[in-house]
This record gives C-alpha cells, sequence and structure tokens, in this order.
C-alpha cells in the first residue's frame, strides 16, 4: 500500500471541499429546472479528469472509489429502510409486492436473457448485470418526487420501488457472484450462502440497532444526548451493522439494510436530525461518488459500443416499462398514473454501486459488467433525466396546464382575521386569530376575494403523504419568501395556508 504524500491529501481534501460547495450552490438550479444533479456531477469529473484539466484519475482497483462506493451503497440502504413508512407499506402492499415481485424480477429476467443471448454472457454474469439494471435509481427520481403536481399513485409507487428494490436485487447479485466465482452450481455451499444472506447478515444489523436505539434512549432519559451528536449517531449504527456483519463473513450491505429497517419497526421517537444528518452524508457521498466515476470511468463504456451493446441497451430500458404496466393493468390505478410509474424508471447510481460490488470482490469477467452498464446508465440519465426535465411544472396535473401565473413579483400579504364588516364570522374567543375554517374561506372565496390555497407541508410530510391537494399551489415552506416571490403572488390575495 502507497504512502499518502501531502500533495495527494491536499489534492483529496480540495476535491471533496469542490464536490460539497458545488452541489451547495447548484441545488436550487437543480430544483428550480429540473436539470438531473447526477449529469452535472458526471460533467465535473470529466473536467477533472484526464480528457479535461487532468487533475483526477481513477481506476476501478482504487482504493478511494471502493471506500466511497461502499459507505455509499450501505448508506442509501440504511436510510432508504430507516425513512421506509411501514404502516404505508401494509396499507398499500398489494401495490408494493406487485412492484417489488412481477414487476422487479419479470424486467429482470428479461434483461438477464438479453445479456446471455445478446452479449454472450454467462448465466451467472447476466444475472450480475440484471439484477444491476434492474435498480431503479433514488437519486435520479429525487426532484421528480418533490414536484408538487406528481399524482399520489405515482409518488407513493416509485417511492416504494426505488427505497425498497435494492434489497430484492441484491441477494441476486451475491448468489450470482457465489456462482460465477465457483463456475459452476456443483461446488457452491448453498447451506453456508444462505446462512451468510439471511441470518448472518441481516441478524447482525438487527442485533447492532436493538442495541444502539436502546442504548441510546437510556443515556438520552438520564443524561441526555447533544442534538448534534444524535444526528450522527445514525451513521455510527449503519457502519457497526455493516462492520459486524463483515466479520461474521455476512453480507455488510443487507446488515445496514436490516439495521434500518429494524430502527423504523421499532417507532421509536428520534430526533429529525438522526435521518437528515444520514440522508445529508449519504447526498454527499452519492455526489463524491459520480465525480469520481465520470472522471473516466462511466465514458469507458463508449469504448465497447457494438450493435449488439446498443440492441441490449434497448431492451435494458424497455424491459422495466413493459414489465411494470403488464403487472399495474389489473390494479386501480389510473391510466395517467400507471404511465409515469411504467415511463420513469431511471438507471444511476444504484446500478453502478451494485455492479462495483462483484468488480470489488474479484468476480472474473465483472469489469466488462460496469463497461455495459456504464453505457445503459448515460443513456438513462439522457432520456429519463431528459424527459423530466421537458415536462415542465403542472405537466402532471390531469389537463396537463400548469397554473398561470402573474409575471409581477409582489410582496406576500400575511393572512389577517376576518374583517368586523364581512359576513364572516370570527374565529371563536380563546383559538389562534390566525387560524380559518374551511366555511370561513369558502365564505371569501364566495365574496369573489382572491383566496390563494398553499400547500407548505414540510418535506417529510409532503413526500410521505397518501392524498393531494389538486387545488392548492405548492409553496416550499423552507424557502417560503424566494417561493412567494417565484410564484409572484398578487399582494391582495388572501393566503392560505395548509400543513400536516
Amino acid at each position: 500500500m502507497g504512502s499518502i504524500t501531502t500533495e495527494s491529501l491536499a489534492a483529496m481534501l480540495a476535491l471533496i471541499g469542490a464536490v460539497i460547495i458545488v452541489s451547495s450552490l447548484l441545488s436550487g438550479f437543480v430544483e428550480r429546472s429540473n436539470f438531473p444533479q447526477v449529469a452535472a456531477f458526471l460533467l465535473f469529473g470529466a473536467v477533472l479528469g484526464p480528457s479535461g484539466v487532468g487533475v483526477l484519475d481513477v481506476d476501478l482497483q482504487s482504493p478511494v472509489l471502493r471506500v466511497v462506493a461502499t459507505l455509499s451503497l450501505g448508506l442509501v440502504l440504511f436510510i432508504d429502510a430507516l425513512t421506509l413508512n411501514l404502516p404505508e407499506v401494509r396499507k398499500n402492499f398489494s401495490l408494493a409486492g406487485a412492484i417489488l415481485g412481477p414487476g422487479t424480477i419479470l424486467a429482470t429476467v428479461v434483461i438477464g436473457l438479453g445479456g446471455h443471448y445478446m452479449l454472450g454472457l454467462s448465466p451467472p454474469l447476466a444475472a450480475i448485470l440484471a439484477a444491476a439494471l434492474a435498480s431503479t435509481d433514488p437519486v435520479l427520481l429525487r426532484g421528480l418526487l418533490r414536484r408538487p403536481d406528481l399524482p399520489g399513485p405515482a409518488r407513493l409507487s416509485l417511492r416504494l420501488e426505488s427505497g425498497l428494490n435494492d434489497v430484492v436485487l441484491l441477494p441476486v447479485v451475491l448468489v450470482a457472484m457465489a456462482l460465477a466465482g465457483t463456475g459452476g452450481s456443483k461446488s457452491l455451499d448453498a447451506p453456508k450462502l444462505v446462512l451468510q444472506m439471511l441470518v448472518l447478515g441481516p441478524g447482525a444489523g438487527a442485533i447492532v440497532a436493538l442495541v444502539g436505539i436502546a442504548t441510546l434512549e437510556v443515556v438520552r432519559r438520564k443524561v441526555g444526548v447533544r442534538r448534534d451528536y444524535e444526528s450522527i449517531y445514525s451513521l455510527g449504527i449503519c457502519f457497526a451493522a455493516f462492520a459486524a456483519a463483515e466479520a461474521l463473513h455476512g453480507s455488510g450491505f443487507l446488515a445496514a439494510f436490516a439495521a434500518g429497517l429494524t430502527i423504523a419497526a421499532l417507532d421509536v421517537e428520534l430526533c429529525d436530525c438522526f435521518q437528515e444528518y444520514g440522508e445529508t452524508t449519504a447526498e454527499m457521498l452519492l455526489m463524491f461518488t459520480f465525480v469520481l466515476l465520470g472522471a473516466s470511468l462511466i465514458w469507458s463504456g463508449m469504448g465497447i459500443l457494438t450493435a449488439a451493446v446498443i440492441g441490449f441497451t434497448l431492451v435494458a430500458l424497455a424491459a422495466r416499462p413493459v414489465s411494470l404496466w403488464a403487472t399495474l393493468t389489473p390494479m386501480k390505478i389510473e391510466r395517467r398514473s400507471r404511465a409515469i410509474i411504467a415511463w420513469f424508471g431511471p438507471r444511476g447510481l444504484s446500478t453502478l454501486l451494485l455492479v462495483l460490488v462483484p468488480v470489488f470482490a474479484g468476480t472474473p469477467g465483472s469489469e466488462q459488467l460496469f463497461q455495459i452498464a456504464s453505457v445503459v446508465v448515460l443513456t438513462s440519465v439522457l432520456v429519463h433525466g431528459g424527459s423530466i426535465m421537458f415536462f415542465g411544472r403542472g405537466a402532471f396535473r390531469k389537463g396537463g396546464a400548469a397554473a398561470p401565473a402573474t409575471t409581477e413579483s409582489k410582496p406576500l400579504r400575511p393572512l389577517p382575521v376576518a374583517p368586523s364588516e364581512s359576513t364572516v364570522e370570527a374565529p371563536p374567543e380563546g383559538t389562534y386569530p390566525e387560524l380559518m375554517t374551511p366555511q370561513e374561506i369558502l365564505a371569501l372565496m364566495e365574496q369573489g376575494e382572491d383566496v390563494r390555497l398553499l400547500d407548505v407541508r414540510l418535506g417529510r410530510s409532503f413526500l410521505e403523504a397518501t392524498h393531494d391537494l389538486e387545488v392548492a399551489e405548492r409553496l416550499d415552506p423552507e424557502h417560503a419568501r424566494d417561493a412567494a416571490r417565484a410564484m409572484a403572488l398578487p399582494k391582495d390575495s388572501w393566503p392560505a395556508l395548509f400543513c400536516t
């Protein structure tokens, strides 16, 4: 192992700082324009790579890439499980089962057959590639899921799929890796593999989570825990679960997911920072991984472009829409939502992280899989990311038209109590005077007042909502002033705010 020089350390710190600064400064632009954040960081990596200024050159055996990619996948699986709304999953069990069962499996089988017969891959390698390419990327979907005009069924379905299908596909990758490493199923120790995947990994993750949360509650109750330290506690549980499973020769990735799922099932009262810091750290690692891959690795797929690879790319991108459309057709989901669900299944970093697992494990032939997956991911970023940009504000509402907005930016008028001469009754004594009942709002509308219904639910409440307010406009409460100016709310309007 080579020593780390002062120059290399300084260059790495500079790169980390640049990624954080650029991601922060681009966040507003990305949110408003729906420009794929993934594309921005791939281009940033290309600028820094050998074909650009030449300050970043990473190969598949780079220790930095291995550490960052491993941390990224582990944290993504942990956060996906931690943020899982289990009552929502139980309520929509048939939908989740259809998407994660027939929908995902059928797409995986079709892609696997394409890899075997079109590219000549062995069955284990074809299965690894298929499982990786069947993964729906939550990073590319993040901007879409935050859009207020996205129908509720589509938001729910895409959130469930992007948050859960990696844990369905990861075992496929692990089993196929074992088969590829042995050269066939005859020498495969199936009982040991099942023990590692279903017992050691998840068991270690669950135990670490139980002990970690129980300890946190005891210390918090008797001594107290500072909020900033509770925020990083989530990272400790995730990494400890991963390490415990790996020490037992289980899957650290499955352990990370099991740890997050255990905490979600416990339904304990945790500081919002517990989840938010983990999400922020995962976001930073994901962006850093994209920069590393964008330097040169992801573009290596352009060197293997053949008719067979192009044909396989089309099959890989078409498999999911066809399988999900067929799976969801018998269910009571409106055609518009079903079309959105079927189309928006981008392949991105989750695909590359899954295909890097066998690369880091030294599975024979896995480097070729990374190149093929890179072609599909780049095509998906262009096609799916571009289509998210193409559909402007309000495009997903019924009718497809966005609500007209005035061009003049005016200050927001606060919501006052109804005037005494109005036919609207004042709120009962003792209540908050700024609150208005739905009856009062309707009365104002009947009097010809300009009432603007604004949905100001916080991010998590808004994303996890099972119902939409189609008559309301979305105003981000975390940036209320900028949002109000962008919407050009008339100063003589009555803003009626909805929150939960």
